[in-house]
């Protein structure tokens, strides 16, 4: 009984016109929804791009993450200008290289309902603020 209520709650009724208003769809056109894009299989979609000034927070946030040292913490970062958002999370232990301490990061960044990654490595520097050297589409290997 329930199926039943439910079903005719919400089953659907058509109206024939003939108004130019109305877009229709040819009779062997795919169905398709505006929600959600068609994909190729094995293909991901491809997300946008980060801006200047989205790499520009990614890196501020970077570097207050790994001056915290806090062990599992992240720092969210957004740009309202465009839209774009995600997080600093640092990975591994700290290591030493040319005599200075570095650390590996990943950051998120989330568009337009897309999200991609970026991998990034950073050092501390001789006043002790860490400076990013690099910051890259993260690769998995």
């Amino acid at each position: 009984m329930i199926a039943i209520l439910i079903g005719s709650g919400v089953g659907g009724c058509s109206v024939a016109r003939n108004d130019a208003a109305f877009a229709q769809m040819e009779d062997n056109a795919k169905d398709f929804t505006g929600s959600i894009a068609a994909m190729t299989p094995g293909l991901a979609a491809s997300p946008s791009s980060p801006t200047e000034a989205d790499l520009a927070l990614t890196r501020n946030a970077a570097s207050d993450v790994l001056t915290k040292g806090d062990k599992d913490s992240s720092q969210p970062w957004e740009n309202p200008a465009t839209g774009a958002r995600g997080s600093v999370t640092p990975v591994a232990a700290a290591y030493t290289t040319d005599g200075r301490t570095c650390r590996d990061f990943l950051a998120s960044y989330v568009k337009d309902r897309s999200e991609s990654w970026l991998q990034g490595a950073a050092c501390k520097s001789a006043q002790g603020r860490w400076e990013i050297h690099t910051l890259k589409p993260w690769r998995r290997s």
